[in-house]
């Protein structure tokens, strides 16, 4: 058993699913059989590249009709930091982050000038060297897997909808959905708190809401991996949750499977105020930590997918398959 099913395994024996035969019953996906039985099957090896670099993946949403957050500049050597002052410039909000990154390290978000200064969420105030420093350290591999040399990629500014305010703090929510051959079959949405330093990061603290697959209404809602009722810093009541556009986010998540080729994947998105739904990310390898948050194992949905006769149906046929066979009703 890997180590995440023996995690689980303690998790859910608090809800008196303990055993291993428990835990097969229950539907849960283990990290063996995840990467055995999906990702080695359903994601070729030369396929990876296009969504582990951010800037490979938003260049071919882009060309795709895709929504994305705008591509705005991109830092490729350490000789061209010396155009990053042009490309700031006229910029009073955006988004620089490490094309090969993980984890939403090296990340810098910017959302107000002051005089010369950049301001970051929380407050803190850089100048154009720190700016410049970031960058050299994206460019020198510091946050990318490996230590490999990476690209700095300059994007706009998500303008968080305000639908969520209340349940969000500081930072931006984001809602990851699992897609197998091209079938959405889970989804949650994680919230940033001030225990993860407004990261929407489910290990660092954030919270993570469950969040039917026919509806987007909220299921389950868990910090830590111990379920909540409310935010603990807003207070707000999850059960009172409203996710807008979920057939938009659906068909945006089934679609990155024509995108792409990938059979196994997690699609993370972003509600922005003015564009609605947009595709932040794409994950050939997803985390197992959705089944926690939806209280319940994903092999089964998956296994109802493999077992369909007829799989090269419209991005519609098999959304409507998954809000049917899926939904918590």
């Amino acid at each position: 058993m890997s180590n995440f099913s023996s995690y689980l395994q303690t998790l859910l024996a608090k809800l008196s699913i303990c055993t291993p035969a428990q835990l097969e019953t229950a539907g849960i996906l283990s990290m063996n059989a995840r990467n055995l039985n999906y990702i080695s099957r359903y994601n070729p090896r030369s396929l990876l590249p296009l969504v582990d670099d951010k800037l490979t993946t938003k260049r071919m949403a882009e060309k795709s009709g895709v929504d994305v957050p705008k591509l705005i500049g991109v830092i490729e050597y350490q000789s061209d930091i010396r155009k990053l002052k042009d490309i700031l410039e006229p910029l009073e909000q955006f988004v620089i982050k490490p094309a090969k990154g993980s984890g939403g390290k090296g990340i810098l978000v910017i959302t107000s000038r002051d005089g010369d200064r950049y301001v970051k969420a929380s407050g803190e105030s850089l100048s154009f060297d720190a700016v410049s420093r970031d960058v050299s350290n994206i460019l020198g591999g510091l946050y990318s897997l490996g230590g490999k040399t990476d690209v700095a990629v300059i994007e706009s500014l998500i303008v968080a909808d305000p639908i969520f305010s209340n349940y969000s703090f500081e930072g931006v929510p984001d809602i990851r959905i699992i897609v197998f051959r091209g079938f959405p079959v889970m989804a949650m949405m994680r919230l940033a708190t001030r225990a993860s330093d407004g990261k929407a990061n489910l290990h660092q603290g954030a919270v993570g809401v469950g969040l039917d697959i026919a509806t987007g209404k909220p299921l389950r809602t868990v910090q830590h991996n111990r379920p909540v009722q409310n935010h603990p810093d807003t207070g707000h009541d999850f059960s009172k949750l409203n996710v807008p556009h979920w057939q938009k986010i659906l068909q945006l998540s089934a679609n990155c499977f024509e995108m792409t080729g990938l059979g196994y994947l997690g699609v993370d998105l972003v509600l922005d105020q003015n564009l609605g739904p947009l595709i932040l990310e794409l994950n050939a390898r997803p985390g197992l930590a959705i089944q926690i948050a939806n209280g319940q194992g994903i092999e089964p949905r998956l296994k109802a997918i493999e077992a369909l006769r007829k799989h090269d149906i419209s991005i519609d046929e098999r959304v409507a398959f998954s809000q049917q066979y899926f939904g918590a009703d």
